[in-house]
C-alpha cells in the first residue's frame, strides 16, 4: 500500500494546498497560525476552513485576504470573539460562510442522539464493533477488568 501521509513543514503545506482546514488546539504556539504572512504563502484562490478554535486565525488578516482575492473563500464556525461581533468585516464578505459551532444540531439529530448513544452502549456490552471507538484495542483491557 502506498504511503498516504507525508510529513512536511507548515510552509510547504500552505504553498501546496488548495484547501486548508484547521484541526489544532489553541496554544501560544498556534495562536494566529493563519495570519498575513502565512496566508501569503498560500496558493492564490485557496480556501480556508476553521471549525476548531477561533484564535487559530487572525480574522482581520483573513478578511483582508478575502477582499483582495488571495483567499477565494472561507468557512468558519469558530471565532476569536464569540459570538462574532456584529461589526466584524467577515459578516459582510460574500465569499465567507459563517455558522455557529453547533451547526449540525437539528431537531432530528438531537432526538436521535440519545438513541444512538444508547445503541452504542448496547453494542459495546454485546461485544459488537462500535465505529465511534477510535482505539478498539483498548476493549481487551476493559474486558479483562470485568
Amino acid at each position: 500500500m502506498p504511503d498516504v501521509v507525508r510529513l512536511t513543514s507548515l510552509e510547504d503545506l500552505l504553498r501546496s494546498s488548495h484547501l486548508v482546514t484547521l484541526h489544532a488546539p489553541l496554544t501560544p504556539e498556534t495562536r494566529h497560525l493563519i495570519r498575513a504572512d502565512t496566508i501569503g504563502l498560500m496558493r492564490p484562490g485557496a480556501l480556508l476552513v476553521n471549525t476548531c478554535r477561533g484564535g487559530l486565525i487572525d480574522e482581520a488578516a483573513v478578511a483582508d485576504a478575502l477582499r483582495a482575492g488571495q483567499l477565494a473563500g472561507a468557512a468558519l464556525d469558530v471565532f476569536e470573539t464569540e459570538p462574532l461581533p456584529a461589526d466584524s468585516p467577515l459578516r459582510s464578505l460574500p465569499n465567507v460562510l459563517l455558522s455557529p459551532h453547533a451547526a449540525w444540531y437539528s431537531r432530528a439529530s438531537l432526538a436521535a442522539l440519545p438513541v444512538r448513544a444508547a445503541q452504542q452502549v448496547v453494542d459495546f456490552l454485546a461485544g459488537q464493533p462500535v465505529p465511534s471507538i477510535v482505539n478498539p484495542e483498548y476493549l481487551g483491557h476493559v474486558a479483562q477488568r470485568a
